[in-house]
């Protein structure tokens, strides 16, 4: 498993996942254009966070998205984990594990990174 940097090429998977992601877990549907203009801005505004993809030969197959949150107490950057997708056939196989150890790496790399948490929505409810 390759991990990386999504770019500009990964945009339609992403909004795949978003779109997949928000159906299974909150019973949500994303409107894609709308979604996919938010990936795309993402992409083009690395200050405001990135992706990270999983790849395995040339299929992504998990991704996150790492938001920023500039804290005045600490005076550096939270990194918020959110937007986690693995693909249903490579769930319980290490992807997320693997793709949260990336970003662990990354943020001690960078001093201006204070410190990464994941964020939960509340009161979701799993679809099967």
């Amino acid at each position: 498993m390759k991990l990386r940097l999504a770019g500009p090429a990964d945009a339609e998977t992403l909004v795949g996942f978003n779109c997949a992601m928000a159906l299974e877990t909150e019973g949500k549907r994303l409107l894609p254009d709308v979604i996919g203009a938010g990936v795309r801005s993402l992409l083009g505004n690395p200050r405001a966070g990135f992706y990270v993809v999983a790849q395995h030969e040339d299929l992504v197959i998990g991704a996150l998205l790492i938001t920023r949150e500039w804290s005045d107490w600490r005076n550096g950057d939270f990194w918020w984990i959110q937007s986690v997708y693995v693909r249903e056939d490579w769930r319980r196989k290490g992807v997320y594990k693997a793709l949260y150890r990336h970003i662990q790496q990354l943020a001690a790399q960078d001093p201006a990174v204070c410190g990464f948490r994941l964020y939960v929505e509340r009161g979701v409810r799993f679809h099967q």
